[in-house]
């Protein structure tokens, strides 16, 4: 067996999906109250280097969901780092998660809830529930500065496509009104992340062929 860590940059850059998840999810997790033993939900986790780092990190139990990526895949992973008694991979849809309701501490998203998360109702009738009382949902994902409006500038057009815009990207005023409407949670923050920039420049230095594209 492998025994990896996260210091090792040519790893984490093979494994990366978008803009650098462990940059995220350093400054996101900063605030949050994780504590040894504790259950979290990382929903969406890709190739489970945010998994990884939160099960190394805080020592804690960590459910690992993706559906592009296998869960046989991502074990291996998790055994190369010796977590796999820690870390629990699962292959299932953000919309058909397989747990009870108020199972999990916290639940934690990195650049993924944009993609399933844009509307009125998949918090409430999703994920909310899954939350023990007092718990927290942290979510980082990119976004915009302001509204597109239905029109897609032109630097990003070979980009983005009209629907890809109306479904996904928005600034963080628009997912605070969405969030706000919700009456299970409270709202404690939204904002830009200060990583921003790194965590974009980490992407770009990958060996990737979406990440040359952009």
């Amino acid at each position: 067996m492998i025994r990896r860590d996260l210091d090792d940059v040519d790893f984490i850059r093979a494994n990366l999906m978008g803009p650098s998840s462990i940059i995220m999810l350093e400054e996101l997790s900063k605030n949050l109250p994780l504590q040894k033993g504790m259950r979290v939900l990382d929903l969406g986790c890709g190739t489970g280097l945010t998994s990884i780092y939160l099960a190394q990190k805080f020592g804690i139990t960590v459910f690992a969901v993706d559906l592009w990526i296998s869960a046989t895949e991502n074990y291996r992973r998790f055994r190369e780092f010796g977590l796999e008694s820690q870390i629990i991979p699962i292959h299932a849809d953000a919309c058909h998660l397989p747990f009870a309701e108020q199972y999990f501490d916290a639940v934690i998203s990195v650049d993924a809830y944009q993609y399933f998360g844009a509307n009125e109702q998949y918090l409430d009738d999703h994920l909310a529930p899954l939350v023990k009382e007092g718990g927290k949902l942290a979510i980082a994902m990119p976004g915009v500065k302001m509204e597109f409006d239905g029109v897609i500038p032109v630097e990003l057009q070979p980009f983005l496509s009209l629907s890809e815009v109306d479904n996904q990207w928005h600034t963080c005023d628009w997912w605070r009104k969405l969030w706000q409407q919700s009456p299970n949670v409270y709202v404690e923050s939204v904002r830009e992340m200060r990583c921003f920039s790194k965590a974009w420049y980490e992407w770009l230095q990958c060996n990737n062929d979406y990440a040359r594209a952009n």
